[in-house]
């Protein structure tokens, strides 16, 4: 993982420097900076298919190089939560299962922009666009359940045997790679700002997110000797009176999660006084 931190952060590096030196005299006319808020949702084993379901808030800031009138450069920092419930369920196996999970997202990200159209922050003729986007970066993650009125990390205490003689799993890292990808509409609010509402889903190589993997179910009393009584509780909290058996969840997909909302960017200098193609 320390390996993936270094390369990321010369990718990001190198976005914020590339056409820079050329462009050195309209670098703060071509940068915007902005604050964004919106929702975050998951979609994974205990929530597969409805988006915006158990949506909650989410936040950041986004920061935009316009190397041109159709791409821009971006880094942006965000926060939100995600959560997923068996509850919520239509299906009475998902349902009988009873696993729930709640996690914080702090997310770092830089990538590329692509509008549809010709756009000028403060231009008054190429005033709006849609446009696509594909980022790459990192988030921190730590997937809690409520238990007898307490939120418990569920990471350390290794729910599936990770980290004990039970798997061969280590436990798994809380900070993971991502690939944001979405799309957008943007449109200027004179000649210093512009309002933006973008759709971004989330690609994680993890599926650990919700702390439901690939493991199968372990027999309580020996999960107990080895990873305590809570992870033996929190494995499995089945409603059925016979302790589950096989795959706790679906090994062949990793998890996902969105963000999106309105954003409102401001020009970091004074419009350029040609427009740039």
């Amino acid at each position: 993982m320390i390996k993936y931190l270094k390369y990321l952060t010369l990718f990001i590096l190198s976005l914020f420097v590339i056409d820079s030196i050329a462009q050195s005299e309209n670098f703060r006319s071509r940068s915007s900076f902005g604050f964004m808020v919106g929702g975050s949702y998951y979609i994974g084993d205990l929530n597969q298919f409805h988006h915006f379901r158990r949506t909650n808030l989410s936040a950041g800031a986004i920061y935009r190089y316009y190397i041109n009138s159709r791409i821009a450069l971006r880094g942006a920092f965000r926060y939100g939560t995600v959560e997923g419930y068996d509850s919520d369920s239509n299906n009475d196996l998902q349902i009988n299962r009873n696993l729930s999970f709640q996690s914080d997202i702090y997310e770092l990200t830089g990538g590329i922009e692509f509008n549809y159209k010709n756009y000028k922050l403060g231009n008054s003729d190429h005033f709006f666009s849609p446009y696509l986007f594909i980022d790459i970066g990192v988030f921190r993650m730590n997937p809690t359940t409520e238990y007898n009125g307490e939120q418990i990390e569920l990471q350390p205490i290794g729910t599936e045997g990770q980290g004990s003689s039970l798997s061969e799993k280590d436990q798994y890292n809380l900070t993971q790679l991502v690939v944001p990808l979405g799309v957008g509409f943007k449109i200027n609010l004179g000649q210093r700002a512009a309002v933006s509402f973008e759709y971004g889903i989330r690609k994680t190589f993890t599926d650990y997110l919700d702390d439901v993997g690939e493991g199968n179910y372990i027999q309580p009393d020996l999960l107990a000797q080895e990873n305590g009584d809570i992870a033996a509780r929190l494995s499995d909290r089945s409603l059925s009176e016979n302790p589950m058996v096989g795959s706790r969840g679906n090994s062949a997909t990793k998890d996902w999660y969105s963000m999106f909302g309105v954003m409102l960017t401001f020009s970091l200098g004074d419009p350029d006084k040609c427009f740039y193609h």
